[in-house]
């Protein structure tokens, strides 16, 4: 590298020195040769063929940067649409879902409340029949209990107002004496 700033120094300062150096005698010999004092004409001529090569020679790879450029910068920017676009899509598509999720949700919470209300009317309906089969249980209970206990009662009468000697009783004084002994 340091080897071609010095040669580029070196090409632009030369000329310098040597234009430079000339310019005491080569002002009248310029004009003796081209006719006139100043080369600002031929000097304007010279960067326009200058310019003109260095337009030849690097327009088109500038010409093919700026179009790779432009191309990246638009298939870029078509990519980023796609996303945007995409990105939509998935939001609309994920709001939709939402909007079914909650009219599922109020389908299901509208449903739990239905079979929670026929559930608790079973159960009631079962309740009462279980009350009622044990109100039933208990009657027969009650008066099997009752049973017993005339039994008992009437066993426990005829053991102590029925002795050996009173067997002649007729069946009519029996139930006498039992309803005396129970009133």
């Amino acid at each position: 590298m340091k080897r071609t700033v010095i040669t580029l120094l070196a090409a632009l300062i030369v000329p310098a020195f040597i234009l430079a150096a000339g310019e005491a005698e080569g002002a009248s010999h310029y004009a003796a040769i081209a006719g006139r004092s100043t080369d600002f004409v031929p000097r304007i001529f010279n960067f326009l063929i200058f310019a003109a090569l260095i337009y030849y020679l690097i327009a088109d790879p500038i010409r093919n940067f700026f179009r790779e450029r432009r191309e990246k910068i638009a298939s870029q920017l078509t990519e980023i649409e796609n996303r945007l676009q995409a990105a939509k899509e998935a939001k609309k598509a994920a709001e939709q879902t939402l909007a079914e999720s909650e009219k599922k949700a109020r389908e299901i919470l509208e449903d739990a409340r239905k079979e929670a209300e026929l559930l608790s009317e079973r159960y009631r309906e079962l309740g009462s029949r279980e009350s009622a089969a044990l109100e039933h249980q208990y009657r027969e209970r009650m008066e099997m209990e009752e049973r017993k206990m005339q039994r008992e009662t009437i066993i426990s009468l005829l053991d102590e107002n029925i002795s050996p000697e009173d067997i002649p009783l007729t069946g009519s004084q029996i139930i006498d004496t039992l309803a005396k002994k129970v009133a």
